[in-house]
């Protein structure tokens, strides 16, 4: 969702939510252990009709549901012939240089199949015209050893959006770096970045209490289509 997974167009954070990547089991190691292939869906696009930035973590409007926005997106993912899967409620927790300050956004992330990378783009990119949106964050889940593989995204349980937000402002390096990342309804951190910053990912999650025999590892092709 900075680590910024979309921005808006009259400002800064955007749409998808979502976040950094990370991963790595073991305390030396400095490669995730891939999730089975099983858990990922084929495609993830993280998205917001949202506009404005919000700077209150208490502002009402982080407490809706996105209801309405989840069945038109479903319906234009299923409009430009791919598969619409389940979605899911993220709260974003994400660091603005501008403002000098932690910004909060409302997403989801929405599972699809029968898509290839140029489906994909193009749905994002009806998504981002249609909610006025600087770019959307999309992520193919693809073999470690794909070339086109050039992220990585962790789900792991046991994270709250205070704790993110707490740990995201007293990390000066990770909140300039990776800028921040979600938290699911029931709690679980999501996060998606470049191979490249696996080891700060790896030493902010750690901060967050993370528990890698817990977390999920995904690898595959991040974009930010406009």
């Amino acid at each position: 969702m900075k680590i910024t997974f979309a921005r808006r167009k009259p400002r800064l954070l955007a749409a998808a939510v979502a976040a950094l990547a990370l991963g790595v089991t073991g305390a030396e190691s400095t490669q995730a252990a891939p999730a089975p292939r099983s858990t990922c869906p084929t495609a993830e696009l993280f998205a917001t009709n949202n506009t404005a930035v919000i700077t209150n973590p208490d502002d009402p409007r982080l407490q809706t549901r996105l209801t309405r926005f989840d069945r038109e997106v479903r319906q234009i993912i299923h409009t430009n012939g791919a598969l619409p899967g389940s979605s899911k409620l993220l709260r974003g927790v994400f660091w603005s240089g501008d403002l000098k300050q932690a910004t909060y956004e409302r997403s989801r992330e929405f599972d699809i199949g029968l898509v290839g990378r140029e489906g994909l783009n193009h749905i994002a990119g009806v998504i981002a015209k249609t909610y006025h949106q600087e770019s959307v964050l999309t992520f193919r889940c693809l073999p470690r050893t794909s070339p086109e593989t050039d992220a990585l995204e962790i789900e792991a349980p046991g994270v709250s959006a205070n704790r993110l937000h707490d740990e995201l402002v007293a990390d000066p390096v990770a909140r300039d770096k990776l800028g921040g990342g979600s938290v699911t309804a029931d709690g679980r951190l999501v996060l998606i970045a470049p191979l490249a910053d696996l080891p700060l990912a790896r030493e902010f999650t750690a901060k967050l209490g993370v528990d890698w025999g817990t977390a999920q590892v995904h690898y595959g092709d991040r974009e930010f289509v406009s």
